[in-house]
């Protein structure tokens, strides 16, 4: 029997011994307040005695699945709604729930010492009022506490001490990811929200066979990384945001985990920086890596195609860095040497600018 089964074994066990003990004593009550008082008959009475505990019995125990599957519903709901929240919300509700309790409890003396002196009916009022005021302080504590963040993620911590770092779906997309990690430049795990899962899968379903392309290549490499287990699926969904808007919400995702987003997305990328939230991006760490190439530095390239201005050919580093040639028209398919005469830093890399050397060796 698997735990699971088991748990369920137990709850309905327990549901049904409390049913049967409350509809045994609530039957025995129902006798004794209402039915010996209108059954002269002894020979009756002593029948509605045996009877009474035993209907209010079984229907205790017919009830019992009922309140058992009423019961595991709503906490499934709970479940899913714990799942949903950020640690520092979980944090700061847990504790508004306990203060919640404790102010629930300091108004018990003072509601039981104000409504007893009605009598044994009174004490029934206070109970009800008390478990109403119970579970409204309860409630309000929880709520207050998740959105105050009582007990804070300290800035820059994710869900186990590390700086959390939230990935989109550009950046699953690139693949460039798997070799960073396997490099060991990224600590810790990287969290993965669901909706960008959904995402990715609507990407790789697309009838856009490039887009379709994309997609797979983008799955791929998240089974690669979670080979690695180096990711970490976040169930948090924001029901208030629009349903296709993955930016914003990765955008409070990171917010709420007070972590860092890794994107390659340059709106995205805006957007999070305005909302005071860090960026690490890809782009900008292969650029980062780059070789230093200074303007009179000699490049022996090899010309590949024309450049968008007359007379102009495109070279290529091994870094993937684009070199225009001037007057590079005539080296195409050659090898050349070129004189760096300018680097451009532009949002989508380094352009570089040269033109041949007066003497120039090239070779088809």
């Amino acid at each position: 029997m698997t735990s699971n089964n088991l748990s369920t074994t137990v709850l309905r066990t327990v549901f049904a011994i409390v049913f049967f003990v409350t509809g045994f004593l609530l039957g025995r009550e129902v006798y004794i307040n209402v039915l010996s008082l209108h059954f002269a008959s002894e020979a009756l009475q002593w029948t509605l005695l045996i009877l009474s505990p035993v209907v209010g019995a079984v229907v205790g125990v017919l009830l019992a699945p009922l309140a058992q599957s009423f019961f595991e519903s709503e906490l499934n709901l709970v479940e899913r709604a714990i799942e949903r929240l950020a640690p520092a919300e979980l944090a700061g509700g847990a504790v508004g729930l306990l203060i919640g309790l404790g102010a629930a409890l300091l108004l018990k003396s003072i509601l039981f010492e104000f409504i007893s002196v009605t009598g044994r009916a009174g004490s029934y009022i206070a109970i009800v009022l008390y478990l109403i005021v119970t579970i409204f302080f309860a409630y309000l504590g929880a709520r207050v506490g998740a959105k105050t963040h009582l007990v804070p993620v300290p800035k820059g911590l994710g869900l186990r001490g590390v700086s959390a770092k939230i990935i989109d779906t550009s950046v699953i997309v690139d693949g460039r990811i798997v070799e960073i990690v396997q490099s060991g430049f990224l600590e810790g795990t990287l969290i993965v929200p669901r909706f960008v899962l959904r995402e990715l899968h609507a990407i790789a379903d697309s009838e856009d066979p490039q887009r379709r392309t994309r997609g797979r290549r983008g799955l791929e490499a998240l089974a690669r990384l979670q080979e690695l287990r180096a990711i970490e699926i976040n169930e948090r969904e924001y029901d208030d945001l629009p349903m296709g808007n993955v930016d914003a919400k990765l955008v409070r995702l990171a917010q709420e985990l007070q972590g860092r987003l890794l994107t390659n997305d340059y709106n995205l990328n805006r957007v999070a920086q305005v909302e005071g939230v860090e960026v690490l991006n890809i782009n900008e760490l292969a650029n980062a890596v780059k070789p230093v190439v200074l303007p009179g530095e000699e490049l022996h390239v090899h010309v590949i195609r024309e450049g968008k201005e007359a007379q102009q050919g495109v070279a290529y580093l091994d870094d993937g860095t684009m070199i225009v040639i001037e007057n590079g028209r005539r080296l195409i398919g050659s090898s050349a040497d070129v004189i760096v005469t300018s680097v451009l830093q532009t949002v989508a890399g380094r352009m570089i600018f040269a033109r041949p050397k007066t003497v120039s060796t090239v070779t088809r």
